[in-house]
């Protein structure tokens, strides 16, 4: 996904300036130059990603202004599957990374982490690896809820991901055809094979169990 000059295009999703600066001086170490763009809160990030800007990667805080938690993950990637997405967390739990790497980021790392770290795992995931703090173990999932969950969503489509977070927004099915410049029809059937997928009769009980990726995350206790 770089561009032909190898310069890198990556976005910068946080809310806080002093750690997107402290991101921006990690960045300027890399080998390659890097094209860095910036946002701090989830709609600008989200709305930047939707220009279709080619990124070659996003480094996303979980609890942005406008998201919380793993949803924010979920929303991104609905947008552009295909741009691999590094959690940057004040969160270090065991739980919250394993849930941010099952629902697609490519990457995890603590804002406790060394410069040094950070760089490395940017490094690693820009290679194709994914990349998680090596001292902690993951374990495996405890919630029965959560774990069916992550493999419900697993099997929507981009475009059905895409319609579910925007039914969490708020959007009508008009209103979602269009942004995505098609028709309700479209969008019915797109919402009808959502709730199919998700196990629920209605819009309401999706945008509840949606909601259960922040609810029963750790990362909420913490900001970032």
């Amino acid at each position: 996904m770089q561009s032909d000059d190898n310069t890198l295009n990556i976005l910068i999703a946080d809310d806080h300036p002093l750690f997107r600066g402290a991101l921006r001086q990690v960045l300027s170490g890399l080998p390659n130059a890097c094209e860095i763009h910036e946002a701090g809160d989830f709609a600008g990030a989200k709305r930047l990603v939707e220009e279709g800007e080619d990124y070659d990667l996003i480094l996303l805080d979980l609890n942005m202004p406008g998201s919380s938690g793993h949803s924010a993950i979920v929303g991104l990637s609905a947008v552009q599957s295909n741009i691999p997405i590094i959690v940057v967390s004040a969160s270090e739990s065991p739980e919250t990374i394993r849930r941010a790497i099952e629902l697609g980021a490519s990457g995890y790392i603590a804002k406790s982490a060394s410069m040094e770290t950070i760089r490395e795992a940017i490094e690693r995931v820009l290679e194709g690896q994914v990349w998680v703090p090596p001292h902690i173990e993951l374990g495996v999932e405890t919630d029965p809820e959560i774990s069916e969950l992550i493999e419900r969503l697993g099997t929507l489509t981009p475009q059905q991901t895409r319609v579910l977070t925007m039914i969490g927004e708020g959007l009508l099915n008009k209103q979602i055809a269009y942004e995505l410049g098609v028709s309700e029809a479209t969008i019915k059937a797109h919402v009808s094979a959502v709730l199919t997928k998700l196990n629920v009769d209605s819009r309401t009980q999706a945008v509840i169990l949606l909601s259960k990726l922040s609810a029963n995350s750790p990362a909420l206790s913490l900001r970032g």
